[in-house]
């Protein structure tokens, strides 16, 4: 299968964010559905690193769409974010699950990510997202979009994507949710 190109991610975050459900995640010899994922927005939002404008850690956001955006959370795990929008506008998605690696530390120490991969190109490294499940499959998912979860800070958006069949097994008997 052929790697997403720019124009994938050169999107609105939000967009992007709802459009890599279903997609494979590859690293190496590791791929697996992304089945989870949080939208950060360029401006207005409180939890986005972003928020308070850029910063060296933050530089890759402000590039091309399409490169890895990864951070140590806590001093303990490592996340990956995908920068999203246009050049200058630094939106950006965190993948927080995939089938198999259920949580953004698990998903990134899964993949065998971790700082090392900061700025990496996703359109043309060892790192891209592709085409997953067949178009059956994917229709038969029902996307729930929920606040995200995890944070303090702007945590009412609802602008975490997750397929119902991943959350019912992650979060059984939640009833905040609501289909998108």
């Amino acid at each position: 299968m052929s790697k997403f190109d720019r124009n994938f991610f050169s999107r609105p975050a939000s967009e992007v964010a709802r459009d890599l459900l279903g997609k494979r995640l590859v690293h190496q010899s590791v791929a697996d559905v992304i089945v989870e994922v949080e939208a950060y927005l360029p401006e207005g939002d409180a939890a986005a690193h972003v928020y308070r404008g850029p910063t060296p850690r933050t530089r890759i956001l402000y590039g091309q769409a399409g490169h890895a955006y990864l951070y140590l959370n806590y001093g303990l795990h490592w996340m990956l974010n995908i920068a999203a929008d246009r050049e200058g506008v630094p939106g950006c998605v965190l993948l927080r699950g995939t089938r198999r690696f259920r949580g953004p530390g698990l998903l990134t120490k899964g993949f065998g990510l971790d700082g090392r991969h900061y700025g990496l190109d996703l359109t043309s490294g060892p790192l891209w997202v592709e085409e997953g499940e067949s178009e059956e499959e994917e229709e038969g998912e029902e996307v729930l979009v929920t606040p995200r979860i995890g944070i303090t800070k702007a945590a009412e958006l609802p602008l975490r994507f997750v397929w119902a069949s991943y959350e019912s097994k992650r979060r059984p008997g939640k009833s905040r949710l609501s289909a998108g």
